[in-house]
């Protein structure tokens, strides 16, 4: 008997559907029990034609003059997330942007805890942050393998970004999100995704130039 291939997912369509589950938490705390598709839309910043064929990826979800139901959908959203499940994770760099995330709550919220911060700077290590103390490189290893963090977060400077790449995915860590303003290159099997500040802040400003440009008259 051939088994069904399990429903692939695209990734632009994970990445919306994490915002559709932020507004539907939102609206489910403050005691909505229905939302309208094009209220959701509006809310996640995509068209109602753009978030229905989204949620098709779930499954039939709505109702037909009445929209969503917003717990049942948040808890349908979070299960194909895997939002339901804590998955642990380390952060190598306790800079300024380091400190900022790893003191953020919301993380927890959405499901996702940090079982390991780590700095190679000798007055970092023993500080306390989120609840966490800052340890050193040499026990990055240990704390992956006891207590199977699957995700790591690179805030390091570029230049030894790679280095801890190397060791994240060599002591089992399966997904690398990197702030460092650097590519890195992983293994098969392990993922990374890169978030370059400077980069979105560029764009913002090509973008605003563009609006101070007065657009050409043509001639008559």
């Amino acid at each position: 008997m051939i088994q069904p291939r399990p429903r692939t997912i695209p990734e632009a369509t994970v990445a919306r559907l994490a915002v559709y589950l932020r507004v539907l938490t939102a609206l489910a705390d403050g005691g909505r029990s229905t939302v309208a598709s094009g209220e959701l839309a509006a809310a996640a910043g995509v068209n109602p034609a753009g978030l229905r064929k989204d949620l098709s990826h779930l499954g039939p979800c709505g109702v037909r003059g009445v929209g969503y139901e917003v717990r049942t959908l948040r808890d349908r959203i979070s299960r194909v997330l895997g939002v339901e499940r804590s998955r642990p994770c380390v952060l190598v760099g306790i800079g300024n942007l380091g400190s900022a995330l790893s003191d953020y709550a919301g993380f927890g919220s959405r499901g996702f805890e940090f079982v390991g911060l780590f700095d190679a700077a000798p007055a970092r290590v023993g500080q306390r942050i989120g609840g966490h103390t800052v340890r050193p490189m040499d026990e990055l290893e240990e704390v992956v393998a006891a207590t199977q963090a699957s995700i790591g977060v690179i805030t390091t400077p570029a230049e030894v970004a790679q280095s801890v790449c190397d060791r994240l995915a060599a002591a089992g860590v399966r997904s690398i999100l990197n702030f460092a303003p650097v590519t890195l290159s992983a293994p098969p099997g392990v993922d990374v995704r890169k978030v370059d500040l400077s980069v979105e802040l560029q764009v913002l400003a090509f973008l605003g130039q563009q609006r101070l440009v007065s657009p050409v008259e043509e001639p008559a």
